[in-house]
């Protein structure tokens, strides 16, 4: 694993995605040189220009279809959805980069290289897959970790998958393992990453010669953090608040992420003006009652605030006032609710939100004073994912589906407390791209 400003990234993930931009790069050179002509003259600049801008572009478009997704390998459908999903806004990128980089005379010239230099970033993105998947299933890309009999881990408990960055190394019985323990030189002659175990397990003298010799040292909630992008929360000490890095920040961060969020916030406003305007007129039509929902939404350090959002519901959805958990096919939703439910266009107008300052763009998603209450009573720490502004957007929502039980409240708490631990504006990033994804695929959409 690559650690990267305090988020775990998959090593093997981070060299694929150095690969396919070096590949892309290349790829897309060759065309540009190739294609010069008197017509459409292209010169060793205009192509870097170019094979820059498209190798930059293929790593944000893979990320945005979910292609970077480990389980992405073992889910045919799932594949091609994302395969699609790349080609499309490849086509786009493609087209803006001849946009940008061709002079406007040779611009009609141009169009006719549009579909060659698209097909070569495809296919310098799928061959560039097909070599990783082949060193992947070789165990070329595996991190080895040595696991303890003390180690009561969740390894054990879930297996590892084949496209997993982790796999098992060999444990010798009885005084062979202690000898192991005991020599760095063994440990590093088996390729061992990470030794597992609990923290009684190994003695300060074989963990110091252990880190020292670059291998690491886990215990059972920091491999399940390393490998998994989430907290066990059952482990959490009582103060492991203090000890978190993200929410430690400084005026200067603290205004930048402000400045963040208001610059992301008047972006989407511009962007999304139209299709909230439409969406507007479409609710007044399709069901009677107002355009806008306003609810109460427990916010930052257990603030109340008034969440707005496009009704998707019909006006008697919560007769008596009673609240409750939205359900697969509701009933409840109107028939374009269900379509700006799937789109989260019903979500647009909590940009509003965010530029009052009651919301962010990135943050755990807002429950409602209700339900905190009984989510709090029967989950550990659940309170502690209030020490950050709430957001349209965030590490839960993008890794895991919509939530409608209790089940699913402490799961996404795991990703949710992760992103206390971890935040920065780089994981941010990481999670408006995922954002993409999840709603142009409609995952996890109710």
């Amino acid at each position: 694993m690559t650690s990267m400003f305090g988020h775990n990234i998959r090593s093997d993930l981070v060299l694929l995605y150095l690969a396919e931009t070096l590949a892309v790069f290349l790829a897309v050179y060759v065309l540009m040189v190739s294609a010069n002509t008197p017509e459409y003259p292209v010169d060793h600049v205009r192509a870097s220009m170019m094979a820059g801008m498209l190798a930059l572009c293929s790593g944000l478009v893979c990320s945005a279809s979910g292609l970077y997704q480990p389980e992405l390998l073992t889910r045919r459908r799932r594949i091609w959805a994302g395969i699609s999903l790349a080609a499309l806004l490849l086509l786009l990128a493609v087209w803006l980069s001849l946009l940008l980089t061709t002079p406007a005379d040779l611009r009609p010239a141009a169009s006719g290289i549009l579909l060659e230099i698209l097909l070569g970033c495809i296919g310098a993105v799928v061959l560039t897959r097909f070599a990783f998947v082949l060193l992947l299933r070789g165990g070329f890309l595996k991190r080895r970790i040595l696991v303890l009999p003390s180690a009561t881990t969740s390894l054990m408990r879930e297996g590892l998958e084949s496209n997993d960055v982790f796999e098992v190394a060999a444990l010798p019985s009885g005084d062979d393992a202690k000898a192991m323990l005991r020599q760095a030189d063994l440990l590093r002659a088996q390729r061992v990453w990470a030794i597992v175990a609990a923290p009684s397990a190994l003695d300060a003298e074989t963990r110091n010669r252990c880190l020292a010799a670059g291998i690491r040292v886990l215990d059972d909630s920091e491999y399940h953090e390393c490998r998994l992008n989430r907290l066990m929360c059952e482990n959490l000490a009582p103060d492991w608040l203090s000890s978190a890095e993200g929410l430690y920040e400084g005026n200067v961060q603290r205004a930048l992420r402000r400045g963040f969020d208001i610059t992301v916030s008047l972006f989407l406003l511009v962007l999304t003006l139209p299709v909230m305007a439409v969406a507007a007129a479409v609710i007044k039509l399709d069901s009677p009652g107002p355009v806008f929902y306003r609810q109460q939404r427990v916010g930052q350090h257990g603030k109340v605030f008034t969440l707005v959002k496009f009704r998707s519901m019909r006006v008697d959805a919560e007769a008596g006032g009673v609240a409750r958990w939205a359900s697969l096919k509701d009933d409840r939703v109107t028939r374009f609710g269900r379509f700006i439910r799937l789109t989260r266009i019903d979500e647009l107008p909590q940009i509003f939100n965010v530029l009052k300052g009651d919301m962010a763009i990135v943050g755990p998603r807002p429950e409602r004073p209700s339900f905190v209450e009984e989510l709090a009573r029967a989950i550990p720490h659940y309170h502690d994912r209030a020490c950050v502004k709430p957001g349209i957007t965030g590490w839960a929502q993008v890794n895991y589906p919509y939530g409608a039980s209790v089940e699913d409240a402490r799961m996404k708490l795991s990703y949710d407390l992760y992103y206390v631990r971890h935040r920065s504006l780089f994981l941010d990033l990481l999670i408006l791209i995922a954002t993409v994804r999840v709603v142009l695929l409609q995952e996890g959409a109710r």
